[in-house]
């Protein structure tokens, strides 16, 4: 099998962007990935594009150029981003092709996860009553975990302001205003403990990879990155979810620590190697919880980390460098691959004001989709 190389990133800036549809903020994206590796789309021997809003991603060879290229969509829950990067990998490792485009793009209405009177998802009463899934299901798991583990509201706080700080720092975050722990804190409650700044929100935007063959990225770029693991797992029966018809008494590990092990074993390594991570945080306490789902923690031991400043950029493990979901919001298709854009220029060193100081040399997104699919991308320089 041949390993893999990310040859070029390239993103468009996450938001709201009025007139823009997603097939053009792909197009953006694609291009700056592809000018990033100095290749043309005519170079690209197949594609990969992930959405939940836009049935046939492949539309965008309409303003990328007609080729007739080898162009599959996909898409898997809040965890798309890492199955069209699956595709992708498998597409060179099995030695059909050699260079290949991913790319992912959303442009969700505003309340697509909580509640729409147009009938996107449902009533508008629903969400305002708190019914609706996405801000339930999450504040149900913090609220069981926070009793189980010691966890305080206030690590909540702080995670999302550590979230809003890198944000601040990212010119293509949604939300780049700080906020203080006791804003945050003390924002409209939405479902218990989550508040309202602790949360993402679902917005607009798009990003891209280009991989090809490692042996042939040194033509594309003087700083690759490697493709070590990317693997997606769905839930066991056991998995803790709040929404589970019914469970045993016993409790078997959550899909993302099985995903973990699975990458982390593919790669050669452990979660003591990782030097930089990209969370799923859909809200504060997801961040907490998957800290210890992907092994960089303990259960429990959050606590302490975040009041220590552990994970912000200076610390001695940094997450969501460039503000994760809470700062970027989440168009679905486009966030894991934000991820490894970020990833990618943390471990080239061009991060800008929000480079590690140390450059990293190993990296790991992770991706979540309720109720109980995971993936995890493990990258290194």
């Amino acid at each position: 099998m041949s390993d893999v190389a990310i040859a070029g990133v390239g993103i468009h800036p996450f938001g709201r962007h009025k007139g823009v549809t997603a097939l053009q903020m792909a197009t953006v994206a694609a291009r700056a990935a592809l000018a990033d590796a100095g290749m043309k789309w005519s170079d690209i021997q197949y594609a990969v594009g992930g959405s939940f809003e836009v049935d046939n991603p492949d539309a965008m060879v309409a303003f990328m150029g007609l080729t007739g290229i080898d162009f599959n969509n996909v898409y898997n829950g809040c965890a798309t981003a890492g199955s069209a990067l699956s595709l992708g990998v498998a597409a060179i490792r099995s030695g059909r092709y050699e260079r290949v485009l991913v790319v992912g793009m959303d442009k969700h209405p505003t309340g697509a996860f909580t509640s729409d009177p147009t009938g996107y998802a449902c009533p508008a009463w629903y969400g305002e009553m708190g019914y609706f899934l996405t801000p339930k299901f999450f504040a149900m798991k913090i609220n069981r975990y926070m009793h189980d583990h010691g966890i305080s509201v206030e690590t909540l706080g702080r995670v999302a302001a550590k979230n809003y700080r890198n944000g601040s720092l990212n010119p293509n975050a949604f939300r780049r205003e700080p906020l203080t722990v006791e804003q945050i804190v003390g924002s409209r409650m939405v479902n218990y403990p989550l508040t309202q700044y602790m949360f993402c929100s679902p917005d607009e935007g798009a990003a891209a990879l280009v991989l090809c063959r490692a042996e042939e990225a040194p033509r594309y770029t003087d700083s690759p990155v490697f493709v070590k693991a990317v693997e997606v797992r769905t839930r066991r029966y056991g998995a803790f979810e709040v929404h589970s018809p019914s469970a045993p008494v016993e409790r078997v590990a959550a899909p993302t620590t099985d995903v973990a092990r699975a990458a982390f074993e593919a790669a050669g390594i452990g979660p003591e190697d990782v030097d930089v991570a990209q969370l799923q945080d859909t809200d504060a306490g997801a961040e907490v919880i998957h800290m210890a789902e992907v092994g960089l923690c303990r259960d429990g031991e959050q606590e302490k980390l975040v009041a220590d400043g552990a994970t912000s950029i200076g610390g001695s493990m940094p997450i969501n460098t460039d503000g994760g979901l809470i700062a970027n919001g989440e168009p679905i298709g486009a966030s894991g691959l934000r991820q490894l854009h970020e990833l990618t220029l943390q471990l080239r060193g061009r991060a800008g004001e929000r480079q590690v100081p140390e450059r990293p040399r190993v990296g790991l997104a992770h991706l979540y989709g309720a109720p109980g699919t995971s993936a995890v991308t493990i990258v290194a320089r």
